[in-house]
Parts: C-alpha cells; structure tokens; sequence
C-alpha cells in the first residue's frame, strides 16, 4: 500500500477581498491561488518554486493557520485544517522568513516558552536537546538579540521543532545569508529528514533545491505548472549547451538557423545552446566545422533546475 501523504492538498483557492480605490472604485480582489492541487510525500525534503507573487507565501500561510482559503481542501499529517485545525497545526512546524522572537528572551527561554503555546507538558519538554541539535547549547542563556544572524536562523528551527512535529517547513531559510551558514542550516534540516522529518523548502536559490529535493513543484501566476520528482523535473529541459575552442580568429559569432543561441567572447571561445530536440552535439560540432571552424576543445553543459524554472516561468531564479 502507498503511505499517506504528508500535506494533501486539493483544488485550494485563495481569493483575497476587493478593496476600495482612492475615487471610490472596488478593485477587484487579487486571486493568489487559483486551484492548486498537490501532495508532499512522508519523508521527503519538498521544494516549492516560484517567482516573487506566484502564490507560495499564500499556500505556506494557509498551512499555518494564518489566512484563511477561499476554497479547496488540506490536509496535514492527515488531519483537516477545517475540521481538525489544532491536530493539523501541531502535526506542523513552520521557520519563517523573519526572524520572530523576543529578543530580551534566552535561547532556552525561546524554546520553553513556544512549548508552553503547544501544551507541552514540562517532563516532555525538549529544549536542552533542541538547543544542542542546533548548536546552540553554548548560548543557552545569552539573550537572544545577542546570537548572531545564524545562530538565530538555527533557533528558529529549534524553536519549529519544540512540539516535534512530522512535517517541517523553511520558507526562504536562507535568504540574504552567508555561505558557511547556509551550508550549516542544510546539513541541519538534512539530518532532521534522516530522522524522519518531512521538509517543505521554498528557496530562490535553485541549486539548493537541486541538491536537496527529492521532488519538485512549481507555482506561477497562483497555478501549479510543474511537479515531479527533481531529476525528471531537469529532463523536462531541452536546450543543452557546446562549448568550443577554435583555432582560428573570429570576427564575428559563428551563425546557424538550428542554433537557439550563440555566445562569443570575442576571442576564440563560442557556446552554442541548441535544442535537444532538434539536435545533437555531435551535430552542433558539424555544422561549425563546416562554416570553416577548426575545433581544438570541446565541452558539454547539461540543463539543470534553472534552466528548466526559467523556461516553465520566463523568470530567472
């Protein structure tokens, strides 16, 4: 038998209310979700794509009990956000994009007090082992405005995680950060889905989600355009990339109709991007040597995650 998703989600619209224009006008109400239909597998890391607008904000939101669906249906862990809201929510953890905690609290204080708003009864309490997952042991008594940008990123996870919940969402996590503290942020959430945890990403940096997710769905314009598991998702590309070394001096970039794309640096050095579909490299490379070209190097490019999200979405990550 095939597990139960982790979310399901059905036909879910989200329609905002018309507001009123400065002449007295109703403008109409902006339409954020317009029948999205998707479920996150168990134990999968979930990558959620789309451009600034296209209704990723909203879903998460809706998730998290913070605005209400126009129409459709969701289920988290299996419990319905309509007719089981507090099951729904406490099967949930969600690490927003700002960074939301008193300041004049503790680490430890942070954690105590958010497993106090669950219910968490203080033998059940998980705050000294959260605070060591994250790394964060060392300052469990600083104030929390003391702790530098990672350190609290790292305790907006722990602070996610104080009612262990199944399912974990980052939206934007690393957002403006540092290398070194991105790549300690997925080395945590990595080690959370080993444990079982279900992650739900969304992230404008593409190769994360390459690297990281198992399965892939885009959203543009309030409409789910792509949902796959992510290597599938990368075959969907068919524009590849030659990139060759000639012998001679060039005066201008070599021209074909079957080339999508010509690149030149005005030395020797030219990329052809063309369509799989159409071509082959091996093609691509016969059809330079016969305009004259002698080749002394040749590279190949594959298509990866964001060509794909910029072919789907006509935006560039």
């Amino acid at each position: 038998m095939t597990a139960a998703p982790a979310i399901r989600i059905e036909n879910l619209v989200k329609r905002y209310a018309p507001a009123k224009g400065a002449n007295g006008t109703t403008i109409e109400g902006k339409l954020a979700l317009g029948g999205v239909s998707f479920d996150v597998p168990e134990g999968s890391i979930f990558g959620l794509l789309g451009p600034n607008g296209a209704g990723k904000s909203t879903l998460i939101n809706i998730l998290a009990g913070l605005v209400n669906k126009t129409s459709g249906a969701c289920e988290i862990w299996g419990f319905d956000i309509d007719r089981n809201r507090r099951n729904a929510s406490r099967s949930i953890g969600i690490v927003p994009q700002e960074i939301v905690f008193d300041p004049f609290f503790t680490p430890y204080e942070v954690l105590e007090n958010q497993a106090g708003f669950y219910g968490v009864p203080g033998a059940l309490r998980r705050s000294e082992e959260l605070l060591a997952a994250v790394r964060l042991a060392d300052k469990r008594n600083a104030y929390a405005r003391t702790l530098s940008g990672g350190m609290k990123r790292r305790l907006l996870v722990a602070k996610a995680m104080v009612h262990s919940p199944p399912i974990l969402v980052l939206d934007e996590p690393t957002a403006g950060v540092d290398v070194e503290l991105r790549r300690q942020l997925w080395e945590l959430v990595s080690e959370l889905n080993r444990e079982g945890v279900t992650v739900v990403l969304t992230t404008h940096y593409l190769e994360e989600a390459e690297e990281l997710c198992d399965r892939i769905a885009i959203i543009n314009h309030g409409q789910l355009i792509a949902n796959k598991p992510t290597q599938e998702l990368i075959g969907m590309a068919r524009e590849k990339i030659v990139a060759v070394t000639v012998a001679e001096d060039l005066a201008a970039a070599p021209a074909h109709e079957a080339f999508v794309r010509v690149e030149w640096d005005g030395t020797r050095a030219v990329e052809v991007t063309y369509d799989k579909d159409r071509l082959s490299a091996g093609q691509v490379l016969a059809i330079l040597q016969e305009e004259g070209l002698t080749i002394e190097d040749v590279t190949t490019r594959e298509a990866d995650l964001e060509d794909v999200f910029v072919q789907l979405t006509g935006t560039a990550g």
